[in-house]
């Protein structure tokens, strides 16, 4: 029989008066479970419409763009909310309030290069990425948010776009995620019903899943038995990766039966993209998904874009990017980043224009729009461009840390967790949690 043991008496007909303690477990035999937060846990001047604003999902948006940014066009020179708005954030001035630019930011200790992308998320200690053949990584932050709270919905999470030079998405044993690059397969995952046929055969498919995972269970097993601890080791990794997988599908049965949501956007929406529109889709879907609390976490990689996918663009996103200071490349890498700019805008507004509770869909989603390098010519992976939108913060429109002694992204990242309700003692190669922003 479960016990209930809260920190205050338990006669439940005190409720509805008095506070009941933050951590009450039920109680059986040796198990505890803890219960989720309920009214009676607040303080009661802000149960009822506080109570439900409290108990509304917070979300994490994290978006790469992997060739850094041309600093004299983004970071204002005055620190602070009243900024004068540079060339790329006056496509932004109609959000001036809901986002924080972050200058003197890195990970501390990467050496140039793009293989910096496999850490952008991580904040794993620089000599574990050195080599592109041989990276040693650590959970990304969207992951482990996908583990606490991606129980939840549908999908633990979404991971979409691709990487250009390494891996940017990894579980907590270091194995990349893959990414799904086609905003109409997200979609049609996300929200297109299959027929009866189909929905049978995919239950027939988690099922023969399940069964091939027991069978490579018992056979990894019976290995295990025959060879040394560094294999064993090995092993044991496999089958931290095969756990996964099976909670994979046990979530995906749980959901199988229940029908999608319904979306005022049809398949078509979301076919032939090309650089700039992809991104347009990327972001719509990540607003979806979230609207439909399909997931609470997602994952946007941007690749660079070719001639003309930026308006009035001739050379490549790549070319313009190693500019070597030419005022022709840097104009040709402005138009790109402009675009990228007035994209992020409009997936501002969309969440702005999405009303929950009491707020926005922005006021509950943390939005981190980022790159792995500064100086993009130079491969620099230090002052990283570094924009936060949204999540509840107290925006502080301008802050800046010292450009030759970065503070470390990984605080920041912490920070997020703690305000996601995720208690971690440390992430990545953090020091401490950032508490600059309110």
């Amino acid at each position: 029989m479960l016990e209930l043991n809260p920190a205050v008496p338990d006669r439940m007909h005190l409720l509805n008066s008095r506070r009941l303690a933050r951590r009450t477990f039920l109680r059986a035999g040796a198990v505890s479970i803890a219960l989720p937060l309920l009214e009676a846990m607040l303080p009661r001047g802000l149960r009822a419409t506080s109570a439900a604003e409290a108990m509304l999902p917070r979300r994490l948006l994290l978006v790469a763009r992997v060739l850094g940014t041309n600093a004299d066009y983004f970071f204002p020179r005055k620190v602070g909310p009243n900024f004068e708005a540079t060339r790329y954030l006056k496509w932004l001035e109609r959000h001036r309030g809901r986002f924080t630019v972050i200058s003197g930011m890195s990970h501390l200790g990467y050496a140039s290069g793009h293989r910096s992308e496999a850490g952008l998320f991580t904040g794993v200690a620089g000599e574990r990425i050195q080599r592109v053949d041989f990276i040693r990584n650590t959970v990304s932050l969207d992951q482990l948010v996908a583990e606490k709270v991606g129980s939840a919905t549908r999908f633990s999470g979404l991971a979409m776009g691709s990487s250009t030079t390494v891996p940017m998405i990894f579980n907590r044993n270091g194995v990349p995620v893959p990414t799904e690059k086609r905003p109409e397969e997200v979609f049609r995952q996300l929200f297109l019903q299959g027929t009866p046929e189909s929905v049978a055969a995919e239950a027939r498919r988690l099922r023969d899943g399940q069964s091939i995972l027991d069978q490579v269970q018992d056979q990894l097993k019976r290995i295990a038995r025959s060879v040394g601890s560094e294999d064993r080791a090995r092993l044991d990794l496999l089958a931290v990766s095969i756990r996964e997988a099976e909670q994979e599908i046990h979530q995906s049965e749980a959901w199988s039966g229940r029908p999608l949501p319904k979306v005022d956007r049809v398949l078509e929406d979301f076919r032939n993209p090309r650089w700039s529109s992809s991104q347009r889709m990327r972001y719509d879907l990540a607003a979806l998904a979230f609207q439909t609390d399909s997931t609470r976490v997602a994952v946007a990689l941007e690749s660079p874009g070719d001639p003309g996918d930026a308006p009035g663009a001739t050379l490549g996103h790549h070319d313009a990017s190693h500019h070597g200071k030419d005022p022709r490349k840097l104009e040709e890498l402005a138009l790109f980043e402009e675009e990228e700019t007035r994209n992020f805008a409009v997936l501002l507004d969309k969440l702005v224009n999405t009303r929950e509770g009491n707020g926005t869909l922005l006021d509950r989603t943390i939005v981190f729009w980022g790159s792995n390098l500064g100086n993009p010519s130079a491969h620099a992976c230090d002052n990283l461009p570094i924009l936060v939108a949204g999540g509840g913060f107290k925006h502080q429109g301008h802050i800046s840390f010292d450009s030759e002694n970065n503070q470390a992204l990984s605080n920041l990242y912490l920070r997020f967790l703690h305000q996601l309700g995720i208690e971690q003692e440390r992430f990545g190669s953090s020091t401490r949690v950032f508490s600059e922003l309110g």
